[in-house]
């Protein structure tokens, strides 16, 4: 029997559902949730992603404050913007949208951030409180891959997961995350990467993979068991004379073999991707929320 497919789109559908009701409660207590975004430079997926995150807060009702500068912006004038951006109350989250311009230190941008307003949770601070399992805003991706386990009823205590890949974007945060003390965590973790040997006698162990390797076709149906759980991140363009592009999305996952034996199952596009900004709204209303507490 193949595979159920984990609408990604329709999770994040019911997720800004309930976020737009937290932010009309908030802005009866005259408080109106605010992101802002930074893009340096004028690159096209950048500013592709950048322009969904202004459309979702729109939505959303939450203030967007779109602060886009040049490709030759000093370091100086980027992080005076970034301590403005710190010390403005209407400003809960702050993104800075990346890769920047090579001319950028990106570290000293990113730990220049408050981490009170790291709603992307890259800064150290946050990161070291996911690690040891404090209260912190949780890496978007990660966050919503946790969010698509649970909604789709599948149990993360005691299972055995296997994350391939070791970013510090989504394979060393997912992995931290699963096995935490806590009700999003409780699972045993695997991490597998480049330098692992037999990825497939791990993976046939799985009763989830979350495959995170940027490289498509490395999970495949032989390297799977029968009703295991399979969360593709993986985003690769492969060649396709057929699409208008002149190629097409997919992931790092061989979807059409392994929904055959996979219980549940992520589609590329239209699985992991809709959650990710989904979370950045998540986090920003949840520090508006931490602010109002704050004023109490």
């Amino acid at each position: 029997m193949a595979a159920t497919i984990i609408d990604g789109k329709q999770v994040a559908a019911d997720m800004r559902a309930e976020l737009k009701d937290k932010v009309a409660k908030l802005k009866e207590e005259g408080i109106v949730p605010g992101l802002a975004v930074v893009l340096v430079g004028d690159d096209p997926a950048s500013r592709s992603y950048v322009t969904a995150k202004e459309r979702a807060c729109e939505e959303l009702g939450i203030f967007s404050d779109d602060n886009r500068l040049a490709e030759d912006t000093s370091q100086e004038d980027l992080m005076a913007l970034v301590d403005k951006l710190n010390n403005d109350a209407k400003i809960n989250g702050i993104l800075v949208q990346l890769p920047l311009p090579k001319h950028l230190n990106e570290s000293e941008v990113l730990l220049a951030i408050d981490p009170n307003k790291d709603v992307d949770g890259f800064h150290p601070i946050n990161v070291g409180k996911m690690v040891v399992g404090e209260d912190a805003f949780l890496p978007c991706t990660p966050h919503g891959i946790i969010h698509l386990l649970k909604r789709s009823g599948v149990e993360l205590s005691g299972a055995e997961v296997v994350v391939v890949g070791r970013s510090n974007i989504v394979g060393k945060p997912i992995a931290n995350m699963l096995i935490q003390k806590n009700d999003m965590g409780n699972a045993t973790v695997t991490v597998c990467h480049t330098r692992t040997k037999d990825l497939a006698s791990h993976t046939k162990r799985a009763d989830i993979i979350i495959a995170a390797a940027g490289r498509p076709n490395t999970v495949t149906a032989d390297m799977v068991k029968d009703g295991v759980v399979v969360i593709d991140v993986g985003v690769n363009r492969v060649e396709d004379a057929t699409k208008k592009k002149g190629y097409r999305l997919v992931g790092d996952v061989d979807f059409e073999g392994v929904k055959e034996k996979a219980s549940l199952i992520t589609p590329v596009p239209g699985g992991v991707g809709p959650m990710t900004i989904t979370m950045l709204l998540y986090n920003t209303v949840e520090s508006a929320e931490k602010a109002a507490k704050s004023k109490t």
